[in-house]
């Protein structure tokens, strides 16, 4: 078929503007090593989105050593020529893009990954790798001197790594910045429970081991996946809400045990989701596990870990977090008291709910224990800075600040503000500013004062 010269000059225009636009976008560049948090300058990686991670792992408890294949899905946010990825001391011996072999480099904890192809921005790829060692847990000042991460225990692992310990088990862009939903494959010896996020897809024997398939459908922070591992007495049902719960109690600690991990769950889960909103996830529960060296717990999602038996304020301080931390993440870890101020004033609420003692006895309890030159009031709550991100003030002070906006506002513009910030920012990010602007346009006042002098500011605040 001939085309006529008015359709051969549209033809060449169209081919001249489709060179122009391709000659114009932006040559493939690297990712970047870090999202830019200045409390941990190469977590996270910059140039691509996760959006799913399916985790393959084995892991052998006599030896230690876990053997694994991380496969990410992920959207290009740039042109990409390479990216990174997060992984602590393991080995790895190979690395796929799109299924096709890819190169890679390593310079400490940043895996650098180079397709064959460059990355167009926008366009989805999955990459795979393969690794292997013995994951070793981290320690330090930031989780009060103890050990987290990877940790071993006498039947198992114990797996509970916030702020920055998920890429001591799996390759990944490890900062809650960079959510995703997960599939979780567990490979281990029979005889042995694996517990991780979400609702249980399916369990079976083969051999001498127990394949063990999770899936989290919620997006969620690298920090709070798990694959705890080992022996369990597990009880399913439904809270009376009619949340499915799943809890699994180290049977070492179940006969010791003076709380009812189990009834104090559902009874929280569902008083929360009246106060906070409907609750976030497939379902909720706990894990309880023998790892006295821990000596913390930790929010989970779907499944707080405890690594003893708690108490019921520790409960329900870990599941008001699914709403405070897990649903609605921090964009930067600065702003970790948005997590453990609401968690610790869920306590407060809790004793209030129970009619024990009120939310403002509870503040002034804690105001007036500390003198104004206790060093309690020289930590900046909204900055508190590494190694101190999870210090006494961002919980206690942090929960004060949320006290004082209740009396400043009244409780009927603070309990709608609640549920309006869980809702807003559900299954995303925010930051103290977000939430400053929200309070102020739910109650119709400026409350910069009192943010200021709560949050921004060192020394004890007057009443």
């Amino acid at each position: 078929m001939a085309l006529s010269r008015s359709a051969r000059l549209g033809a060449l225009a169209t081919a001249a503007a489709s060179f122009l636009l391709i000659a114009a976008s932006p040559a493939p560049t690297p990712g970047a090593p870090g999202i830019g948090d200045p409390y941990f300058p190469q977590l996270g990686n910059g140039g691509y989105d996760a959006r799913h991670y399916d985790l393959d792992i084995a892991y052998t408890p006599g030896t230690g050593r876990l053997d694994g294949r991380t496969t990410l899905r992920a959207r290009a946010t740039q042109n990409l020529s390479s990216f990174d990825l997060d992984l602590q001391r393991l080995e790895i011996t190979r690395v796929e893009v799109d299924g096709s072999r890819a190169r890679f480099t390593r310079d400490g904890d940043e895996v650098t990954v180079t397709p064959r192809h460059a990355l167009r921005e926008g366009r989805e790829f999955t990459v795979s790798v393969t690794y292997g060692g013995v994951p070793e847990p981290l320690g330090g000042p930031i989780i009060f001197g103890s050990e987290y991460g990877w940790m071993k225990t006498a039947d198992g692992v114990f797996v509970a790594c916030e702020p920055n310990a998920a890429s001591t088990w799996f390759p990944s862009s490890d900062h809650p910045s960079d959510k995703a939903t997960y599939d979780i494959r567990i490979k281990a010896p029979k005889g042995l429970t694996a517990v991780s996020n979400g609702r249980l897809v399916s369990t079976r024997d083969r051999g001498g081991s127990t394949y063990t398939h999770w899936r989290e459908s919620r997006p969620m922070a690298t920090y709070l996946a798990t694959a705890t591992i080992g022996r369990f007495d597990v009880r399913t049902g439904r809270t009376p809400g009619g949340t499915p719960i799943y809890v699994a109690i180290d049977p070492v600690l179940k006969n010791g045990n003076s709380v009812d991990v189990y009834g104090v769950t559902a009874a929280a889960t569902d008083y929360w989701s009246e106060v906070f909103g409907p609750y976030p996830f497939e379902e909720t529960g706990a894990i309880v596990d023998d790892m006295p060296e821990a000596g913390f717990s930790l929010e989970v999602q779907s499944k707080p870990a405890y690594s003893a038996v708690r108490n019921e304020a520790t409960i329900v301080h870990e599941l008001a977090h699914q709403w405070f931390g897990d649903s609605v993440s921090v964009a930067r870890w600065k702003d970790t008291w948005l997590n453990e101020g609401f968690a610790t004033y869920a306590q407060w609420l809790w004793a209030e709910h129970q009619g024990t003692r009120s939310a403002h006895d509870s503040f002034r309890a804690a105001y007036d224990a500390r003198p104004a030159d206790s060093s309690f009031w020289q930590i900046k709550v909204a900055d508190p800075q590494r190694d101190t991100m999870f210090a006494s003030p961002v919980y206690q002070r942090g929960a004060m600040t949320l006290q004082m906006l209740r009396e400043r506002i009244g409780d009927r513009a603070f309990f709608a503000l609640l549920p309006a910030w869980t809702r807003l920012h559900r299954y995303g990010n925010a930051d103290t500013a977000d939430f400053v602007r929200l309070a102020e346009r739910i109650s119709g006042q400026r409350l910069d004062d009192l943010f200021g002098a709560w949050l921004y500011t060192t020394g004890k605040p007057a009443l």
